[in-house]
């Protein structure tokens, strides 16, 4: 499913700021978010490589900036 580079896919973020691409046409599972970009499987991950800059959690994130 996640593998046709022909197929429209989108770029998904859940609470968490975590990233993934699901195909355009399926509805997006429950705790995730369309996140606004769309595109082929490639243009999807090239997008999630660039703006995921720091790949924790949202929640660790944050324990780890309070405990600073």
């Amino acid at each position: 499913m996640f593998d046709d580079d022909q197929s429209t896919y989108r770029v998904v973020t859940n609470d968490e700021e975590q990233y993934s691409i699901w195909p355009a046409h399926r509805d997006i599972p429950a705790g995730w978010h369309d996140e606004g970009t769309s595109g082929t499987r490639q243009v999807c991950l090239d997008h999630i490589e660039t703006v995921w800059t720091d790949m924790r959690p949202l929640s660790l994130r944050r324990r780890m900036a309070d405990a600073a």
